[in-house]
């Protein structure tokens, strides 16, 4: 097994609680380190796992967990966790992993579980929804669709996801969510393959070529899944479609970082903006 049988992977640093007097890692600790892969592995399907799971009527329990070594990972390693989904059966998930520090295969692991109801923890069919999305994922085919409209057409899937960030989340009072720029923006919304909404973002009319991104908004599970940036990146392409020049935003201060690094520069001190701190960017779009 290499670094090429997997599409997906999970990366982390090995710790000092993590290692024993050699500073090689206790072995019980990768099963903590495939466990994580996992969890990011359902980030990488754009599934947010528990309101996944009661959408779709079940939960997965581990069955069985196997581990085979081939070398010791230590204290301050890099290490990269590659996941595949190998097997769904009727109604079990068999996940293969790996752990490689560079190119070397440190550990290779099988994790088993079991789709079931649960109430009663018995095994149910896994979903077909979730079988395609899965297999789709290991095929390489995206995971999530984008929709550009008016605000007519996915007020219904934008909404609910903003009030969730905006309003419960982030504590921002709801008169002052909405606004008179909602009727004449366009929105795109970005959804998983369930259907459900998971990104979401709004680009106002343009003024002299210059135009505004605002209300981007990303499920809390979801972050740093790069969904947030796919959101952007097709408004800024729409930006660039419409002949517009600049294209500005309110960033909140915690996510200043977030828009650096799709090429936006700050400008001007911060301010406070629905009782958050926000700075002013702006990014010059190329003909």
């Amino acid at each position: 097994m290499n670094r090429h049988d997997f599409r997906f992977f999970h990366r982390l640093r090995v710790r000092w609680a993590e290692v024993d007097m050699q500073k090689i890692v206790f072995n019980s600790h990768y099963l903590m380190y495939f466990d994580t892969a996992v969890g990011d592995y359902w980030r990488a399907l754009a599934l947010p796992y528990e309101s996944t799971m009661r959408q779709l009527g079940g939960d997965l329990y581990v069955k069985k967990a196997g581990l085979e070594y081939h070398a010791s990972a230590r204290y301050d390693d890099q290490l990269d966790i590659g996941m595949r989904c190998a097997r769904i059966g009727s109604s079990s998930l068999t996940f293969q992993g790996a752990i490689f520090r560079g190119e070397t295969l440190l550990v290779t692991g099988e994790l088993v579980y079991v789709y079931a109801n649960p109430a009663t923890q018995t095994s149910q069919p896994v979903p077909d929804v979730l079988r395609q999305t899965m297999l789709g994922f290991e095929r390489g085919e995206p995971v999530t669709t984008l929709t550009l409209g008016p605000w007519t057409d996915l007020q219904a899937l934008a909404a609910p996801l903003r009030v969730a960030v905006f309003v419960q989340e982030q504590g921002v009072p709801e008169d002052l969510e909405w606004d008179e720029h909602d009727a004449t923006a366009l929105h795109l919304v970005c959804c998983n393959r369930l259907g459900v909404p998971i990104a979401t973002g709004r680009l106002l009319a343009s003024s002299g070529g210059v135009s505004k991104v605002g209300r981007m908004a990303v499920n809390r599970m979801l972050r740093g899944g790069g969904f947030g940036h796919q959101v952007l990146q097709a408004l800024v392409t729409e930006a660039k479609s419409r002949g517009d020049h600049t294209l500005q935003l309110h960033a909140q201060c915690s996510a200043e970082t977030f828009y650096r690094r799709q090429g936006f520069v700050a400008e001007g001190a911060t301010f406070d903006e629905a009782g958050i701190p926000h700075v002013a960017m702006a990014l010059a779009l190329s003909r």
